[in-house]
């Protein structure tokens, strides 16, 4: 998500948030002032369920764009869910047009709606953690804080999905810094950055948002839509568009490089 998103949503989901991971979001965490450094990880601060045992295979660190289909791939990455008002209707969209897509979630989102993280996965869609809370000031923050972030919703996803774990690490707003682009792909998440921000979060028009698509998808493979965080008539609009363009114009849809 944009970094400059209107901040209602960002102070909804860190309400939700504080209540979820009271316990791994101690003052001296949520208080904790700037971190310079962004180096290697210190002691955490996170409850204990928020620090997975199992063994999983490390992955790239750098920010990921590319496809997995190659030059003519596209990723279409849809953030801030789950909805359930509007997921599930992204969802029927992109079943009708054949796309798989990654879903960018939010830890208090799915762990508010379970079901809809099993659909998005039944469907063939891929996982990424958005965090928590989407605080999109967190490369601002401590550590401590950042590693709370990223491991609580890991462990929310996981959960909800029924087992199935996030394969990428969005953070909010691009927010990234050398510490969390590390612990998230030591989990095995890769970063995963964007080339094409319809900001759809701005409700700007469904022409002027598939306009943004067609005048930049030759920037980069990875485009970004929102089922979450307001209303998304304009996004489910814009992609009706999109996709049979994108088919015409030669793009096959896959998944972020891993």
């Amino acid at each position: 998500m944009a970094k400059h998103k209107g901040r209602a949503w960002h102070s909804r989901l860190l309400a939700a948030a504080l209540g979820v991971t009271a316990v791994a979001a101690a003052a001296s965490v949520w208080t904790a002032q700037a971190d310079p450094a962004g180096g290697r990880p210190q002691a955490s601060a996170s409850a204990p369920e928020a620090q997975p045992q199992d063994q999983v295979a490390k992955v790239a660190e750098d920010i990921a764009h590319a496809s997995d289909r190659g030059a003519k791939g596209v990723n279409i990455t849809i953030d801030d869910g789950p909805d359930p008002v509007w997921t599930p209707q992204v969802l029927e969209l992109l079943k009708d047009s054949g796309v798989k897509a990654t879903f960018c979630m939010v830890g208090t989102q799915a762990e508010a709606y379970p079901d809809l993280v099993k659909a998005v996965v039944a469907d063939g869609h891929r996982l990424c953690n958005h965090t928590v809370s989407h605080d999109t000031a967190m490369d601002t923050k401590s550590e401590a804080y950042q590693r709370q972030q990223i491991l609580d919703a890991e462990r929310m996803i996981t959960k909800a999905s029924g087992g199935v774990r996030p394969q990428y690490y969005r953070a909010p707003g691009g927010a990234f810094t050398p510490y969390s682009r590390h612990l998230a792909a030591s989990r095995g998440m890769r970063p995963l950055g964007w080339n094409v921000d319809t900001k759809d979060f701005e409700h700007p028009g469904v022409d002027t948002m598939v306009a943004t698509v067609k005048s930049e998808i030759s920037n980069g493979p990875t485009v970004l839509f929102h089922d979450a965080g307001g209303e998304r008539s304009q996004t489910l609009a814009a992609l009706r568009e999109v996709l049979p363009w994108l088919k015409q114009e030669g793009y096959s849809f896959g998944f972020p490089v891993r």
